[in-house]
């Protein structure tokens, strides 16, 4: 069976990313390389980047360093008072070159990067090089000197890194169909990070080699690699937190309360109906925990619910629970809003806030179809649907609908 082809939107990033990478190649090695000392210092930082690349991350946080050698590569002017002379099709085929032969180990263990990233990289480059180098090479940006020049790499940064912020989150669009808007949100809430310092880092190395020449690279490499060493280290501790709640959460299906993978299931399906609907960045992870510890207040019964289903308790037995879910999530020290997620998914769901209309119905879908096909996924949301009344928000089980459609609408994966 063929693989599916990716979206319109995905077609077009990729062709217009390799139709760039193969005329940049074309164009290079016909002309040769400018200032080849040059090209193989920013070479050499790029591939060094991508060796240091941090898997699984997104592209500014998986390998900044190679990120800011890029963008500092596009926008370079001069070296030590030297006006530098390549364009745009060599800043292009450097820096794929060089993603391409850092990726080889990462290759090697089967975690190269993806082709989005990639061709994100080449059109995030092309863009700014192609904003500084034509105007530069025609002497248009002679007369520019000091803070004035500073400002405008800054402003080309700034513009290259919200063109990149839409292309992720156009891509990401495109392969999900989670709303466009929430996906920028967070692309830009991002560049307050990591991705401001990758910025900041590719103007400065761009001024400093400018005046000091390529022994500027290494001092102003280290500071980014100490920020990327501290990033990761955060980003432990934050998979670790996670790890932990995912643990405690797993505390109801070992002492026998729920179906094994009961918990994981209903968070991933809760997270795709939280993105549908417009939910990012802080609110998904208060979606995210409060799905998994959404049963923890069965720790607290005697004798255990039947197969851990709480969705057929009467209404007084379902907020009976769910407040000793509450009481027993604020011990834990995890933020106060996935207590309040906890303690109010058994209320009416006009008086819930969305992540606990969210929690309700995905878990009510996962309980009514935990041992059936396909045919009982439909009838489970149309079950769902008739209880929109009073007792699922009729937004959510359409988003579940939605969800569950791009999904072949099959039922969850028993543990």
């Amino acid at each position: 069976m063929s693989p599916p082809r990716p979206p319109a939107v995905l077609r077009l990033v990729h062709c217009c990313a390799a139709a760039i990478a193969v005329l940049s190649l074309a164009v290079t090695l016909r002309d040769g390389l400018q200032e080849r000392p040059v090209a193989l210092a920013f070479g050499a930082l790029a591939t060094l980047g991508e060796l240091t690349r941090r898997p699984g991350a997104q592209l500014r946080e998986a390998a900044p360093l190679g990120a800011a050698g890029a963008l500092a590569y596009a926008l370079l002017g001069q070296d030590a008072g030297r006006p530098t002379q390549h364009g745009v099709c060599q800043v292009v085929a450097v820096v794929l070159a060089a993603s391409l032969i850092g990726s080889v180990p990462h290759l090697a263990r089967g975690r190269g990067p993806a082709l989005d990233h990639v061709a994100r990289r080449v059109l995030t480059v092309a863009f700014a090089a192609a904003c500084f180098q034509p105007p530069h090479n025609r002497g248009a940006l002679d007369g520019l000197g000091g803070p004035a020049h500073a400002l405008l790499l800054l402003a080309l940064l700034g513009l290259t890194a919200l063109c990149d912020a839409v292309l992720a989150a156009a891509t990401v669009h495109s392969r999900t169909g989670w709303p466009f808007a929430p996906l920028l949100r967070d692309e830009l809430r991002g560049m307050l990070g990591l991705a401001s310092a990758v910025c900041a880092t590719g103007a400065v190395m761009a001024l400093a080699v400018a005046v000091a020449g390529l022994w500027a690279l290494p001092v102003f490499s280290v500071p980014l690699l100490l920020t990327q060493l501290t990033y990761r280290r955060c980003a432990a501790v934050r998979a670790t937190y996670r790890q932990t709640i995912a643990s405690l959460a797993r505390a109801t299906e070992i002492a026998g309360y729920t179906p094994a993978g009961h918990a994981r299931r209903v968070a991933a399906l809760s997270g795709a109906v939280g993105r549908d609907l417009g939910l990012s960045g802080p609110e998904l992870t208060v979606l995210e925990y409060a799905a998994l510890m959404h049963d923890i207040g069965q720790l607290s019964l005697i004798d255990p619910v039947p197969a851990g289903a709480t969705a057929g308790l009467p209404a007084a037995e379902q907020r009976r629970i769910a407040l000793l879910g509450g009481a027993v999530v604020r011990r834990t020290g995890v933020d106060a809003a996935v207590a309040v997620v906890v303690e109010r998914q058994a209320d009416p769901f006009p008086e819930q806030p969305l992540a606990a209309r969210i929690v309700r119905a995905v878990n009510a879908y996962e309980e009514k179809t935990r041992h059936t096909g396909p045919g009982g996924a439909l009838a489970a949301l149309e079950e769902l649907r008739l209880g929109t009344a009073g007792d699922y928000a009729p937004e959510v089980v359409e988003a579940l609908a939605r969800v569950l459609s791009r999904g072949c609408l099959t039922p969850p994966a028993t543990g």
